[in-house]
């Protein structure tokens, strides 16, 4: 019996032994990669924010729409749906509604004619690229909508920074080009990439309706 317990006394031993052994052997891999570790750092500067894996942009499944039609600005003939409750602002023919990371944007101007695919990647994408930070991916298309043939353009870039965070969110937008009788109507729908917004999405894009 004494033999056995001596025996259990010596792989316990050699138990906590290990166990040291392997915490004393993490730790020292803890802190920054050395030099020559054979990693390359790499600027942030020009480098687009990082897509997160679970955003936190998706519109609730609940989420009310209500109607909206401009008083003012250059072509107040239209409406369409927006989400309840969000914050509004107005600025010249543009207003926006904007919620925690998803905004609607919607602008009037005057155009001579309809526009195209091919108009919106030689006039609109430039622009862009040169208004939205880390603009990339854009591609422009013909689709319909329940108002009729709309000229579409996706693209990203990243969000401006949060003024408290400081957080900048990599965005997803879809740009809506509507049409009629010398006027267009803007409708940019943007939110994280990967937030699943595609019902919130088609529901104020279908919803667009000229009076």
């Amino acid at each position: 019996m004494a033999a056995h317990t001596r025996t259990y006394a010596v792989v316990g031993l050699t138990l906590v032994a290990a166990v040291t052994a392997g915490c004393s052997g993490s730790g020292s891999h803890s802190g920054s990669i050395s030099p020559g570790s054979g990693s390359t750092a790499v600027s942030g500067e020009n480098k687009p924010a990082p897509t997160e894996s679970n955003p936190p942009g998706d519109i609730p499944d609940n989420q009310v729409y209500v109607s909206f039609q401009p008083t003012d600005g250059i072509f107040t003939g239209f409406t369409l749906k927006v989400p309840e409750g969000w914050a509004r602002t107005s600025q010249g023919g543009t207003t926006t509604f904007t919620d925690k990371l998803n905004t609607v944007k919607i602008t009037a101007v005057s155009a001579s004619g309809a526009p195209t695919a091919g108009s919106v990647t030689r006039t609109v994408i430039p622009r862009l690229r040169a208004q939205v930070p880390k603009f990339a991916s854009p591609r422009a298309s013909e689709v319909t909508r329940h108002a009729g043939r709309v000229v579409l353009l996706t693209y990203q870039g990243d969000s401006a920074k949060d003024p408290v965070t400081g957080k900048v969110v990599r965005d997803a937008f879809e740009r809506y080009a509507f049409y009629r009788a010398g006027h267009e109507v803007d409708l940019t729908l943007s939110g994280p990439v990967k937030a699943d917004n595609v019902d919130p999405w088609r529901i104020v894009s279908d919803s667009f309706t000229w009076r």
